[in-house]
């Protein structure tokens, strides 16, 4: 045993194991001290540097002050790593210590490698039960505790087949502070972390005793649903499964530990994931393509259909003024002849009283008509096609 000054508490700190190996922490249940885990120590201290210690108000830490909350329990655990110089361990804790195990992967998941999470809850509640023990302990004393909460740690069986154990277990129950019980019983009552789990990344094993009334198998499979990839197993137990069960705890402790680790199985499907959501943007890309160009060549037909509407208009147009052109010439010319002929006899006439033949004068009469009526018409004609095109 050692005695660490941790914010100025004395914590009780046992290492063991070797000093190269990795390490695990190991934290206890309420009412308890870390000589719990003497049953899993000859299988942990040849794979890896141990560290147990008592908690905050058990075994020989210090009982300062309560209320305590599970956070200030999970920062004392960080704290005896910070002091060992621990940046990184295995963590294993069952009830108390499994639910400030969840804190830790929740607020610091990066000092945590592997957890084992052992008979214990994300939420123990019931509040009106908690204060009860929380009264029975201060006025009381840990006595009038203790049968039944050994009725709630082992089996009938186990009472049966191993007294001498259960006795041990109980002794160290008398021996907690009723106020290191009482501050630390409120941080059970008060802890909630359901939702704070649900974002745990790291690799977990959850641990429950199939005859547990404190921590329920719906309670540990309700943590193994919510941290996505954690395992669960199930023991023939009580609440302690670690003791009444320690031979199948230790095989499934090891066996976790020291699996090697798997590549993730899904990284492939998630990359496949990844192009197939590239190539449907490309195809919603094309589609855009696709439609833009379809658009484009209505447009130019559109344009087109207009456009020759409108040179059909011209043409039309044009063809119209040539026509009315033709037309006032025809028309002006035929007046514009009358007019010329009439003058023209007029004056031929008065020649005529001359001297010169009446034949003679009457062909030249007929020439300058003609003539006239030619010259007469074209500019007339000329005059009414500009007026057409204006």
């Amino acid at each position: 045993m050692a005695e660490m000054m941790i914010d100025g508490v004395a914590f009780n700190v046992v290492v063991e194991g070797q000093d190269d190996a990795p390490a695990i922490l190991v934290a206890h249940s309420l009412g308890a001290d870390l000589t719990q885990w003497d049953p899993q120590m000859d299988s942990l201290a040849r794979r890896f540097r141990v560290i147990r210690y008592d908690s905050r108000g058990h075994g020989h830490t210090e009982a300062t002050p309560g209320p305590y909350s599970v956070e200030q329990l999970g920062r004392d655990a960080l704290a005896v790593l910070d002091a060992l110089g621990v940046k990184k361990t295995h963590y294993m804790g069952l009830s108390l210590g499994g639910i400030v195990g969840m804190w830790l992967l929740a607020n610091a998941p990066e000092r945590i490698d592997r957890a084992i999470l052992a008979n214990t809850s994300a939420c123990f509640g019931h509040a009106d039960l908690w204060n009860g023990r929380i009264r029975h302990a201060l006025s009381e004393g840990m006595d009038s505790l203790a049968g039944p909460t050994m009725d709630r740690w082992f089996t009938r069986d186990f009472h049966e087949s191993d007294p001498g154990a259960i006795e041990r277990i109980a002794a160290r129950f008398r021996a907690t502070s009723p106020e290191g019980y009482a501050a630390t019983a409120a941080a059970l009552r008060d802890a909630d972390l359901r939702e704070a789990i649900r974002g745990v990344q790291n690799r977990v094993l959850v641990i429950v005793g199939t005859q547990d009334p404190a921590a329920t198998p719906a309670a540990g499979g309700l943590i193994a649903d919510s941290i996505r990839g954690s395992r669960l197993v199930a023991l023939d137990a009580a609440h302690l499964s670690n003791i009444e069960a320690a031979n199948a705890f230790n095989r499934a402790m090891v066996s976790f530990l020291t699996a090697p680790e798997a590549a993730p199985a899904r990284a492939p499907a998630k990359k496949a994931g990844k192009k197939a959501a590239a190539k449907k943007p490309a195809k919603k890309a094309g589609a855009k393509k696709a439609a833009k160009t379809a658009t484009k060549k209505t447009s130019k037909k559109t344009a087109a259909k207009k456009t020759s509407k409108k040179v059909a208009k011209k043409t039309a147009g044009k063809k119209s003024v040539k026509t009315s052109a033709k037309k006032a010439g025809k028309k002006t010319a035929k007046k514009v002849a009358k007019k010329a002929a009439k003058t023209t006899s007029k004056k031929t006439a008065k020649k005529a009283t001359s001297a010169k033949p009446a034949k003679k004068m009457a062909k030249k009469a007929v020439k300058a008509t003609r003539q006239t009526a030619k010259k007469t018409a074209k500019k007339p004609a000329r005059k009414s096609a500009k007026k057409a095109r204006r």
